[in-house]
């Protein structure tokens, strides 16, 4: 799996997730569960992984809605 996004933004990360289902892009957000020891104010950025054979795919479908992501 690799990383396609990296944000402390849960809104960002959940239209991310939408617009990858549409694609029939599978998705898994890491780092859900870091909420509970930060207490919830979002200190702690999560992430988005795609499989490595979905990632270039993935990356353009948020580049073309939007998003600005890191190399």
């Amino acid at each position: 799996m690799k990383q396609l996004l990296r944000t402390n933004d849960i809104a960002s990360i959940a239209f991310a997730q939408a617009l990858l289902q549409g694609e029939g892009i599978d998705c898994f957000e890491m780092d859900v569960n870091m909420s509970i020891l930060e207490g919830s104010i979002g200190i702690f950025p999560r992430r988005l992984m795609v499989a490595n054979e979905d990632y270039e795919e993935a990356r353009i479908a948020l580049i073309d809605n939007g998003f600005s992501l890191e190399d």
